[in-house]
């Protein structure tokens, strides 16, 4: 029997709400994991539902680990084996392995990257016109995606409201969707957006797939359900085709993210898309002070189009959140460093501290204050360990391996390292494929003589990528990496390539052997048959929205962390700063340009302010340098009308500002008295 002790009266109700459509409307620090957690502990202990019936889909790889930890901590390996605790993504892929077959496409596909995507549409635009008009591949990479997110194909995109054929653009993009739709198929491989746009494609053309995913997870459980969008919708309707045991935990007041198409109509109008739903809400936060939650409460009230709920603490402070008036930019990074410095001089860990803002734009300031006040620090958003180029050598190595079809894979890896295969030999072989209609691998291996005198050199390739292949299908994954590894001589390479930076080339090795690592850490909880492939997925599927080791470290040291407002979603810091609560910031100066509806700016408010467990500074300037000029500013319409006891304006433009120099000099007397005293 598992005991619901540990839960309040509404999570023990979310807990206890298993059969028909819920919705349990989580507040900020409300504890929906607890709840959803112990919801999925009682359904197998308790209730006695099949684990392998459960699915539970979140949004980010490190939200699923979570609740796979927790669940596991609750009932322990051989209750919890066969739930499937997953991403969107990971699920769609999961569905696409089994069934993509029904779509033309082999189960071996490959998933491609950033990079991958951009080399098919630079090889597109080559095609595209003879006036060699210079477009930005991004710009056309990024319109895919958006048609993709709304499940618009290439042959339906002329058809669209988004197609203008007076707009240069439009026509490009028409021309190079087509283009890129066919290399992708003819190379076996699909892209990130197509994991659930082929998904949903699936169960729109094979209705039975959708019964037989419905059957097979009879309790679904969608997190995050304010983030989700269109197809994410469909591909939740779909698998409650034949029930209606959909259990979603959001919270409306938290959806930021309109900007990758999350629809905040999908939660708002749960009740009328699932007649008859349960709907529970939890309002306690864990998380912060009264003071803070009751200034969060009153901002958001000035959204009309929202869920009533009231969130409320039960954890006492004197601190009200404070509002400080800055002069300028500058300004305000000094005084913000100052009291971070101050705070450090009394013993506090900087690790708690997190400073919010609305726009990249506003770092630099506080990054160089940040700098010559000697104080550690963390951006979130750097470069992703998996997005490093020695790193993406090596998984285009196992794409290769894994897929020979693969021809972006194996145009990066022919000739890395150098093994005298240039680009007119790889040319003829291209032409060649085209000629036969072929794959780029299978043109290399049945004609070689096509490369002239490289012709050794083409067979000793394709013999060694036969020969590797073998090799992983006989070993484990770790040995079989570090064969490859050694075999290429790949960290050779690298000190050949970074002779003159010899610390740089042994950061990049370490690199290579953290990868090894990840290999091994994977290899022990999968299967030698399907490991490779496994692998390759979880490399290829690490979501923008997850954050890497490296970042996550950063949260834990004792560095202040600097990131923007849509990043800090789900995260919480002892101390905030709120940066730029002015008009033009937060809202932004886009949105209120384009009379779009401020709700999501007053949403991203909202969510920073509830970051804070214990202090919450926010700030806003008279006058903000922008593009070398300072323009007035004024505080955030979101600051009006409050009650006057919600928070404390202070005016920091006559007081409390030191220089850099002066701040040093007072860190430095600070700790010789402290040694002093010491003595």
């Amino acid at each position: 029997m598992f005991f619901l002790s540990g839960l309040n009266e509404p999570q023990r109700k979310a807990a206890e709400a298993v059969e028909g459509p819920v919705l349990i409307l989580a507040g900020a620090g409300s504890g929906k994991t607890r709840t959803v957690t112990y919801r999925i502990a009682h359904m197998v202990s308790n209730l006695g539902i099949n684990p392998k019936e459960i699915l539970g889909v979140s949004f980010t790889n490190k939200a699923a680990k979570e609740m796979r930890d927790r669940v596991l901590g609750l009932l322990g390996k051989r209750q919890a084996r066969g739930i499937t605790l997953t991403t969107f993504h990971s699920l769609g892929v999961k569905i696409l392995r089994q069934k993509i077959d029904h779509l033309g496409y082999l189960k071996n596909f490959n998933i491609y990257d950033t990079n991958d995507q951009l080399a098919i549409i630079r090889e597109a635009l080559k095609n595209y016109r003879a006036d060699k008009e210079n477009y930005d591949r991004k710009i056309i990479l990024s319109k895919i995606g958006f048609l993709k997110n709304r499940g618009i194909s290439e042959s339906e995109y002329p058809e669209t409201p988004y197609f203008d054929p007076e707009a240069p653009y439009d026509l490009v993009t028409e021309y190079v969707y087509n283009y890129y739709q066919e290399k992708l198929r003819f190379y076996n491989a699909i892209d990130f957006d197509d994991i659930l746009f082929l998904t949903v494609r699936l169960f729109r053309e094979f209705p039975e797939l959708k019964a037989e995913f419905s059957e097979k997870y009879k309790y679904i459980m969608i997190d995050e359900y304010q983030d989700t969008n269109a197809l994410q919708f469909e591909v939740v309707t779909a698998l409650t085709t034949s029930h209606n045991n959909l259990c979603v935990v959001g919270d409306d007041d938290q959806s930021i993210y309109a900007f990758r198409g999350a629809d905040v109509t999908n939660i708002l109008s749960f009740e009328k898309q699932f007649p008859g739903a349960k709907v529970i809400k939890l309002e306690q936060n864990y998380r912060s002070t009264t003071p803070i939650i009751s200034l969060a409460n009153e901002v958001i009230k000035k959204n009309s189009e929202r869920m009533e709920k009231n969130l409320f603490s039960t954890t006492p402070s004197d601190k009200k959140p404070l509002l400080w008036a800055m002069g300028n930019t500058d300004h305000e990074s000094e005084v913000i460093i100052e009291d971070i410095v101050q705070h450090q001089s009394y013993g506090g860990h900087l690790g708690d501290i997190a400073i919010l803002y609305r726009s990249k734009t506003q770092a630099p300031p506080l990054e160089e204050q940040l700098r010559l006040s000697d104080v550690p620090y963390t951006i979130i958003g750097g470069q992703k360990f998996f997005d490093k180029k020695e790193i993406k050598d090596l998984i285009a190595y196992l794409c290769t391996i894994h897929n020979t079809s693969d021809e972006i894979a194996l145009r990066r890896i022919i000739n890395i390292p150098h093994r005298g295969i240039g680009s007119a030999t790889l040319k003829k072989f291209i032409a060649l494929r085209e000629e036969k209609e072929i794959t780029l691998f299978q043109a290399m291996k049945d004609h070689p003589e096509t490369a002239g005198p490289r012709e050794p050199k083409i067979r000793r390739f394709i013999q060694f990528i036969e020969e590797i292949q073998q090799f992983f299908q006989a070993n484990s994954l770790p040995a079989s990496l570090g064969k490859l590894i050694d075999d290429i001589e790949y960290n050779t390479f690298i000190d050949e390539q970074y002779d003159e930076n010899p610390k740089l080339a042994e950061v990049k090795k370490n690199d290579v052997a953290q990868l090894i690592g990840s290999a091994e850490r994977f290899s022990q909880y999968h299967s030698e048959k399907t490991a490779l492939k496994g692998f390759i997925e979880r490399l290829l599927l690490q979501d923008s929205q997850d954050k890497n080791d490296e970042e996550d470290d950063g949260v834990r040291k004792n560095e202040v962390t600097l990131m923007t407002l849509h990043s800090s979603k789900g995260l919480e810091f002892e101390k905030v700063y709120l940066v730029g609560v002015e008009e033009e910031t937060l809202p932004h100066k886009k949105s209120i340009a384009e009379g779009a509806n401020l709700n999501e700016e007053l949403r991203l408010c909202y969510v920073g302010m509830t970051r804070a467990k214990e202090e919450l500074i926010m700030t806003y300037c008279k006058e903000r340098k922008l593009y070398g000029k300072n323009i007035p500013r004024h505080k955030s319409r979101f600051l009006f009308e409050l009650p006057k006891d919600s928070f404390i304006e202070q005016d920091r433009t006559t007081f409390g500002h030191l220089t850099p120099d002066q701040a040093e000099e007072y860190k430095k007397s600070f700790f010789e008295n402290l040694m002093s005293e010491l003595d």
